[in-house]
């Protein structure tokens, strides 16, 4: 059975993927696209297939099935993803999850809350997120599911 420590470590390991991320925007492209591939690789489960994966800020293309499309979601640098302006580039100082409800199952765990990505300012910008985890055979949680919305804000009128 995954555990929900599993689940926070998992969490831990993205959030501070994310932030080492946005310390790397200046240099190189090259050095950039090696670093978050990799963190890719560890991290979501696409040596399964291709994976859900729909980012916050993805407008034009808002369904990532690949390895590629997930790349410049994170970085950019892709002219197939013109809108994609590198959402781990900003750079984040810290992400913190807090867990609406973690499920729990024997190679699978399935958690849905509000994550909080903290500027260099100290602002905290609040997104909603369902991730799915999937157990590989070494035992890691990688994410096979990758949800993550801007909080509702109703329109003025409606």
């Amino acid at each position: 059975m995954i555990t929900k420590e599993e689940v926070n470590t998992a969490q831990l390991n993205w959030g501070n993927a994310i932030v080492e991320i946005g310390k790397l925007k200046d240099k190189p492209v090259q050095e950039l696209k090696d670093k978050t591939s990799a963190m890719i690789r560890e991290l979501y489960h696409f040596e399964g297939g291709p994976i859900m994966f729909k980012p916050t800020r993805a407008k034009d293309n808002p369904f990532r099935g690949d390895f590629d499309a997930a790349l410049s979601y994170f970085i950019g640098h892709n002219e197939n993803f013109a809108e994609d302006d590198g959402f781990a580039l900003q750079p984040w100082t810290a992400v913190r999850f807090e867990n609406f409800h973690v499920q729990l199952e024997s190679k699978r765990a399935i958690a849905m809350g509000e994550y909080f990505f903290t500027t260099e300012d100290g602002e905290e910008k609040k997104v909603e997120y369902t991730f799915g985890y999937v157990k590989v055979p070494s035992g890691a949680l990688k994410i096979d599911l990758h949800h993550s919305s801007v909080p509702f804000a109703p329109t003025l009128g409606k």
